[in-house]
């Protein structure tokens, strides 16, 4: 699905939700190490991505990997893991439970 113009693999709604993660707070997809290929969540990759899970290292973080489904951001993963889970550019909110599967997608 195009999401502000960006591709985000198993997306079903234009915030980046998908079938695993759809509260009204999951508007965030992760442009993921390993294929370059947005998606909103690991199980979204698993599903549909390259098959070689990869995360990101610690010296990449100043690149840009989310992306706000609320707005079309994209955030450097530095300032995403410093966002306090709301988007700096538009202020819509993120789900803070994504904190919980952060080793899923950075070192």
């Amino acid at each position: 699905m195009q999401i502000h113009g960006r591709l985000v693999k198993g997306a079903i709604d234009d915030e980046t939700r998908c079938s695993h993660y759809h509260t009204a707070y999951d508007r965030i997809a992760i442009r993921f190490y390993c294929c370059g290929v947005y998606f909103p969540c690991y199980e979204c990759h698993a599903a549909y991505g390259c098959g070689e899970a990869q995360v990101w290292p610690r010296e990449k973080f100043h690149e840009k990997a989310i992306l706000c489904g609320s707005c079309g951001t994209e955030l450097t993963i530095e300032a995403y893991l410093n966002s306090q889970y709301q988007c700096p550019s538009c202020e819509a909110h993120f789900n803070p439970n994504c904190g919980r599967h952060r080793s899923l997608y950075f070192a």
